[in-house]
């Protein structure tokens, strides 16, 4: 699939992420919308609405998945699986698989700018198709799809996944130290590409700091670090 900048998608591009999807929209103009950056211009509407519907759809389907699937489990470990699932860094996963980066519209300026490679807007596009999908085929497709798409990626943590910070703040609970503290220390780069710098902290320890692509990354990434140098008996 290819898309035209500033345009939309061609026709048949457009039918094979249909197919993709499961789905023949009645109403094409949802999909092209869900493809559509606010910097495309000429009184397109952009994404951001469908995006907003289509994360809360996700977070829904998603949920009951766990739910049924890991009956024994409590909401503590449910919780750290649907967080995984959901996070920008999955929804870009598939948005890649089904190649919505070239598919986008985005102005010539973005476009300069390397948007079509940036996983954050990969991730919002996403969640703005499901939302389309959502809208126009109704729950039960959608449902369909992201079972589907988002099955083989549950598969692939038998255990509960535990992140770098849930990690750190347990290490420093077990010890009887207060709980880990992170900190902002820069953020650089143009607002479609930012880049922060966050440091953390743990009671007695060095400082660690690691840059991401957002906060939250970077939070994930000084946790790890600082995880690296600590003494885990």
């Amino acid at each position: 699939m290819s898309a035209e900048q500033g345009s939309a998608a061609p026709d048949e591009a457009m039918t094979s992420l249909e197919t993709v999807l499961g789905h023949r929209f009645g109403d094409r103009r949802l999909l092209s919308q869900a493809l559509t950056h606010g910097s495309a211009g000429g009184g397109l509407r952009s994404y951001e609405r469908l995006e907003f519907l289509g994360d809360r759809v996700l977070s829904l389907v998603i949920a009951d998945m766990l739910f049924t699937r890991f009956r024994a489990e409590p909401e503590g470990s449910l919780a750290r699986r649907h967080t995984a699932l959901v996070r920008g860094e999955t929804l870009a996963r598939v948005a890649r698989d089904l190649d919505l980066p070239t598919l986008m519209r985005l102005s010539r300026g973005e476009e300069d700018l390397g948007g079509r490679d940036n996983p954050a807007l990969s991730a919002d596009v996403c969640e703005a198709v499901l939302g389309a999908l959502y809208l126009d085929a109704g729950y039960e497709v959608t449902r369909r799809f992201v079972v589907d798409r988002w099955t083989p990626l549950m598969d692939e943590d038998p255990a509960p996944p535990k992140d770098a910070k849930t990690a750190l703040q347990e290490w420093a609970q077990a010890r009887g130290l207060p709980l880990p503290v992170y900190e902002t220390v820069a953020s650089a780069g143009p607002a479609h590409a930012p880049i922060f710098t966050v440091a953390a902290r743990v009671e007695g320890q060095e400082a660690v700091s690691a840059e991401g692509s957002s906060k939250r990354q970077a939070e994930q990434k000084a946790a790890a670090r600082l995880l690296e140098g600590l003494d885990p008996s």
